[in-house]
């Protein structure tokens, strides 16, 4: 793409041979009735506008090639019959006179000069004999790529016999013909591009006719001066004849620049006919704009698909159509295109379906009717929206009541320009609000690991009027688009506002992997919800304030509050470039550009080093004007340095054909400096490897059609959206093919998927006593309900939530509870007497009290033993190993067991269903006792592979504080959890609450191998690639790279002496390369080479570094030199032996290491001349994985040894023990997970944090004493 703001300029008009027929026929009858000619293309003026010396070209001819070879597409040369026109009409008709437009001319290749004409004058062009007001309107151009280009044309009208006087026989009256000047870019440019032809204007006014190609070709070349302000907040000014114009950026890489006043639809339309509008372009209509102002149909059209962001229109879109091309209305495809308002009763008569909006009057209509039958946006989504649209300000001269008046225009213009910045941001966010709550259910509906969207489901958990409406967005191209984005969990404005306004309980539900169920909260809001839906209804009058007003309502499709507050627009920079010199020759322009690499410089120099995202900015333009200038290797080095900053922004492209074109020379010098190698290399790489492109596949879930074997089972239950977890998955396998094939026939999957989905389809309308809602807690849902049945207290219904079950008395209201899981003493099945036999019944005791609960549940009683069983087993599970999963997961077994039994209805169903019953087998199997120490100190469990279908390795846990300063958001002020998985996979968690921020960062593709916080702002990591990368902990979002080392980073530590304006931090890579860095400027100051086999980690004590090397423990001064080296004990030593870990305690002289393959702890005493070694045996232990010091304590994470307390069935056990440093004694043995321990991490010392490898793939909370 383009990186200048011109890409052409076109001036259209008469031929002068049509304007001479045109006098002369005037002169003849003496007068002029409509005459429309038709226009065509005069000039084409595109870069480059000014070329090097013949001299300098011949002396760097393959140079000069190769520079224009990436900055700009070959083009071919347009034919003469373009440019004989074009030379005639502006030298008078003597096209032998040797003026420059005798040139060939070049254009754009997708610049269409065809239909360019008709488009600058879409209404015809017509000769009068008024002058008529000069007039602007846009244009938006679509190649069959997609690729749009913007253009902005003004009309201005000059006498005909201005040039009509040096030709013979001029003519005698006094007419007046059109002249289009047509700028085109390709950015959405629309009011900077309006202001620069007003300047063009001005000097067209006082120039002479044959002066006007010299005006015009200097104004383009001015504007071709002018680059492209990267995405971000830098925008750049510039004056044009005395007027400040200001270029503003891109808000991302994925949105366009945002350059016209968003309000106008609000102006145009009412809220009920905007929200039509919008309503038809998400249903992709055939829409027509309509107005008798050519300029408003574009930049309303322009506003609306905004409004639309982050779906993206993907049907034909023409917002200007000319008269000879309304027959594109006849397209059968969707569309959105726009007429002058005189042809509206035509193109209604003349069409059918097509959806009629008049701009002028705000309405909305069908070529039909004068009514739009479509259904309308949720009521909800739509009351949010119009209650925003009614509080909006969007009269500028309101706002400036209370103001001085400014007496310079430039000053006036400003203050109107941040007027209307901030009014587009609250309108984006509006708009924004209103298509998250539309789609906020969507992603609940998505399987990511299948790419499956599961619409069915989606559609039955909508209200039944707002079916329809989803019915026909479901089916659109640009749903599609968007449910691209949503299974690529791209991170755009929706997925940040989706996330951020997450109630307590969306947040409850999106950390648990539970069947949808409402909860009781959600239950009492619809309630409220209807009942005040029936006071509107019976007339009683509520204000729709007071109606969004209530907390309890629309509790979880809407947002309620404005997301304009939530996120501020971002505090915008302005930079100015420099004057545009007088002459356009090729020295001046050269001039031009070095002075702005020197301001550029300056602006660099003067930004403070910890603002890093305006420094990228400054870096990418100053690399793309040294690119200009032909310095490719300072433009080479600008963009090494913007890699390095901010990722996000770099021109890959660019640099890559930069790197193509070095000549010879040039990559000599290069590869003397060792950064701009580092990037040719990568950039090298890059190349090589295989195009990775997103996968586009969306499928739709299908009931299968044959038999499933165990993988095609698990597949088929994971993308129908019942469970994730692989191993549950076997289980229902297994419990579907119990004394069979191995296989499931399509038949049996129907039913069982079928019955489940019923039963969660009955589950949402559940209608529950009020007593029972008021004892329930907000977050408990009903989850099964028994049929009518005679207990010990009476007939009832039993009914059984996450925490407890309870009796529903029936004939009366009321509520019983019959017991909480946690209470239960014992579960089993009895017998009743009735009448002359005896029926199942099923007998619960509870703790407490003395008389047992007895139901006669007749035919469900072993069912429902089965399911309080589970129950009880994952509640003393989840208190007992302070991991609330494990209810979860007891749930999930127990809804399945249920939907068994409920779609087989055989003798054989509850053996199947008991094969179900995961965690009363392993009750029953395993003890369960967890020792006391670890009960007393283990808090709590997180599961960081929640939305994953297998648990992944815990690689590395970083604890950040919060900032009790910050008053951005409130996400901000709370600590932080960073865990490392695997594959580059990071997950950020909320530390106060283990509510999960952020479920995935992809970090490269390797692993990543260590962490490191710096102060409040960034967290680096360190790569199996041998990168470290760095996270923005505001945006959650990686977009700088360091990337010296040549070998895996296997460890960081920051220098905590140093002042906190200069940190000092250091990185280490296998290799034994040691970088000390100023975190400030990421700049390498001191470099230094250890002699090691495998460098596994570095710690800073006072002024020694000490490095884990394999074999050794090394002692090393800031300046690198070995002080000192710990050699592993002769005896220890073999091929698999070596450190894993080590803890220095300098005030103590003590060095605590331990060893990857022993269960011994090694403390050397380091005080004497001769370091002491003392071995402290760790029980149960076969090898030690990390160490950490938390107060006065040593926490060592091992691998249990198997047949020593290290089996959990058949799976390894990860132990950690507490060693106290004084008496070299184990204080503690904890064990809380089913596979090794594989780092640990400290909470400001309060608590530890320790993450296991993939068998168990959890995080446990260690309380510090």
């Amino acid at each position: 793409m383009s990186s200048r703001l011109l890409e052409v300029c076109v001036v259209v008009g008469a031929s002068p041979k049509k304007l001479w027929e045109v006098c002369q026929a005037v002169d003849s009858h003496g007068s002029l009735e409509k005459v429309l000619l038709e226009p065509e293309v005069l000039h084409v003026l595109a870069p480059p506008f000014v070329s090097r010396p013949q001299a300098e070209r011949k002396a760097g001819r393959s140079h000069w090639r190769r520079h224009h070879s990436f900055l700009r597409k070959k083009r071919k040369r347009r034919p003469s019959a373009v440019t004989a026109p074009i030379q005639d009409h502006f030298s008078g008709g003597d096209a032998a006179n040797g003026r420059e437009g005798s040139e060939d001319i070049t254009v754009p290749k997708d610049i269409d000069l065809i239909a360019l004409p008709q488009l600058c004058f879409p209404g015809g062009l017509q000769v009068t004999n008024v002058k008529r007001e000069d007039q602007f309107h846009f244009l938006v151009f679509t190649d069959v790529f997609g690729n749009k280009s913007h253009g902005v044309v003004m009309q201005c009208y000059r006498p005909v016999q201005d040039w009509m006087s040096s030709c013979e026989n001029g003519g005698k009256s006094k007419l007046f013909s059109a002249y289009g000047f047509c700028v085109i870019s390709k950015y959405p440019y629309f009011t900077v591009l309006k202001d620069c032809l007003s300047c063009l204007l001005i000097k067209l006014r006082t120039c002479r006719f044959l002066d006007v190609e010299e005006k015009v070709k200097d104004f383009a070349a001015k504007l071709a001066l002018v680059p492209i302000p990267p995405p971000g907040q830098l925008h750049l000014m510039f004056t044009l004849h005395h007027l400040t114009i200001e270029l503003p950026s891109r808000e991302d890489k994925d949105h366009p620049a945002v350059d016209l006043d968003l309000h106008l639809p609000f102006l145009c339309f009412r809220p009920q006919p905007l929200l039509q509008v919008l309503s038809c372009l998400l249903q992709e209509q055939r829409v027509v704009l309509f107005s008798a102002d050519w300029a408003r149909l574009t930049l309303v059209a322009e506003g609306l698909l905004l409004f639309l962001q982050p779906l993206s229109w993907q049907q034909p879109y023409v917002p200007v159509l000319a008269e000879g091309m309304l027959d594109f209305l006849m397209a059968p495809t969707a569309f959105l295109m726009g007429c002058h308002l005189c042809h509206f009763k035509e193109v209604a008569a003349e069409t059918n379906d097509l959806i009629l909006i008049n701009i002028d009057n705000g309405s909305v209509s069908t070529s039909c009717s004068d009514t739009v039958d479509l259904p309308e946006i949720p009521s909800l989504a739509a009351d949010c929206f119009t209650q925003r649209y009614q509080s909006l300000q969007v009269h500028f001269d309101l706002d400036q009541c209370l103001r001085v008046s400014c007496s310079d225009i430039n000053d006036q213009r400003a203050q109107r320009r941040v007027w209307q910045r901030n009014l587009n941001h609250r309108i984006q966010g509006i708009t924004t609000e209103l298509i998250v709550n539309i789609f906020r259910d969507v992603s609940s509906h998505l399987n990511y690991e299948h790419r499956v969207f599961n619409s069915e489901e989606f559609l039955k958990s909508r209200e039944p009027a707002e079916r329809l409406f989803y019915k026909n967005v479901l089916e659109t191209h640009i749903f599609h688009r968007f449910l691209r984005d949503r299974l690529n969990k791209k991170m755009d404005n929706f997925a940040r506002l989706e996330l951020s306004t997450r109630s307590e309980m969306q947040q409850i539900k999106a950390s648990v992997e539970v069947p949808r169920r409402p909860t009781m909260q959600e239950i009492q809001a619809r309630r409220t919800s209807s009942l005040l839906e029936n006071r509107l209804i019976n007339g009683q009058r509520m204000s729709l304030s007071n109606l969004v007003d209530d907390q309890t309502l629309n509790f979880q499709r809407i947002i309620m509050f404005d997301p304009a507050q939530r996120m501020p627009p971002k505090p915008v920079k302005v930079f100015q470039l420099p004057e545009f010199p007088e002459t356009l020759s090729f020295h001046a322009v050269q001039s031009y550009y070095c002075e702005l690499i020197q301001l550029l410089g300056k602006a660099i120099n003067s930004v403070q080093i910890d603002n890093s995202s305006l420094l990228a900015r400054y870096f990418y333009l100053r690399g793309f004007i040294n690119l200009l200038c032909s310095r490719r290797l300072d433009a080479l080095a600008d963009f090494q340095t913007l890699h390095k900053t901010d990722t996000a922004i770099f021109p890959t492209q660019l640099v890559t054909r930069l790197v193509d074109s070095l000549m010879q020379e040039e990559q000599q010098q290069a590869k003397r400096r060792p950064e701009l190698k580092r990037l040719i290399l990568k950039v090298k790489t890059e190349n090589e490897k295989p195009s990775v492109q997103l996968d586009d596949d969306i499928k739709k879930f299908e009931l299968p059609r044959k038999n499933l074997d165990r993988e095609e089972f698990v597949r088929c239950i994971q993308e129908g959206g019942i469970v994730k977890d692989v191993a549950t998955i076997h289980r229902l396998f297994d419990a579907f093919t119990v004394g069979k094939s191995k296989q499931v026939n399509p038949e049996l999957f129907k039913s069982f998927y079928t019955f489940w989905k019923e039963t969660e389809t009955e589950a949402q309308d559940v209608n529950l006593p009020t007593e029972v809602i008021d004892h329930l807690d907000h977050s408990e849902c009903v989850y099964k309900l028994s049929s009518c049945v005679k207990t010990s207290h009476g007939v009832g219904k039993i009914g059984m939530t996450q925490k407890r079950l309870f009796l529903l008395p029936e004939g009366q209201p009321g509520f019983l509870e019959i017991t909480m899981f946690r209470d239960l003493q014992e579960v089993k099945i009895a017998s009743a007497p009735f009448l002359l036999v005896r029926i199942p019944s099923l007998r619960i005791r509870t703790s407490g009290r003395l008389e047992a609960f007895e139901a006669n549940l007749k035919t469900e009683t072993e069912l429902w033993d089965l399911m309080v069983k589970e129950m009880w087993a994952g509640r003393k599970m989840a208190d007992q190993h302070k991991d609330p999963q494990y209810m979860t997961q007891a749930l999930t077994n127990v809804l399945l067991m249920d939907a068994v039994v409920g779609c087989l209805q055989t003798q054989r169903s509850i053996c199947a269903a008991s094969k179900l019953a995961y965690f009363d087998k392993i009750k029953h199997e395993v003890p369960m006792m967890v020792p006391k120490s670890t009960s007393e100190t283990l808090k709590h469990k997180i599961n960081p592979s929640l939305d994953l279908a297998e648990p992944q390795t815990v690689h590395v846990l970083l604890y950040t504080p919060g900032q009790l300063t910050c008053n951005d958001s409130k996400d901000e002020m709370n600590p932080k959890l960073w865990v490392a998985l695997s594959g580059g996979r990071l997950v950020v968690f909320d530390a106060a609450s283990w509510s999960m921020l952020q479920d995935s960062i992809q970090v490269g593709e390797s692993q990543l191998n260590c962490m490191l916080g710096l102060v409040h702002e960034q967290v680096w990591i360190g790569s199996q690639d041998s990168v470290i990368y760095i996270i923005d902990t505001h945006s959650l979002t990686c977009n700088k790279q360091l990337t010296e080392h040549r070998y895996e980073v296997t460890g960081l530590t920051l220098d905590a002496g140093e002042q906190q304006s200069s940190l000092q931090t250091y990185s280490c890579s296998r290799d034994g390369t040691i970088l000390q860095w100023d975190s400030s400027s990421l700049k390498v100051k001191r470099q230094f080479q250890l002699s090691c086999e495998r460098l596994s980690s570095i710690h800073i004590h006072g002024d020694a570094l000490w490095c884990c090397c394999g074999d050794s423990i090394v002692e090393l001064r800031r300046s690198g030199t070995p002080q000192r080296r710990l050699l592993l004990p002769e005896h220890l030593r073999s091929s698999s032996s070596h450190f894993s870990s080590f803890i220095v305690i300098p005030e103590q002289g003590q060095l605590w290491t331990g060893l990857a393959d022993s269960g011994d702890l090694y403390l050397w005493h380091t005080d004497g001349h001769e370091p002491s070694l003392e071995k402290i045996s760790l029980t149960g232990c076969s090898g030690i994985t990390c160490m950490i010091r938390v107060k006065d304590q040593i926490w060592v994470g091992c691998r249990g040894r198997s047949g020593v307390g290290g089996q959990c069935g058949s799976q390894l056990r990860g132990q950690l023990v507490v060693v106290d440093p004084q008496s070299h004694m184990v204080s503690k043995e904890l064990q809380a997970h089913s596979d090794s321990i594989q780092t640990l991490c400290s909470a400001e010392d309060r608590y530890v944090l320790s993450g296991s490898a993939r068998r168990d793939g959890k995080i446990a909370v260690w309380k510090v004493e």
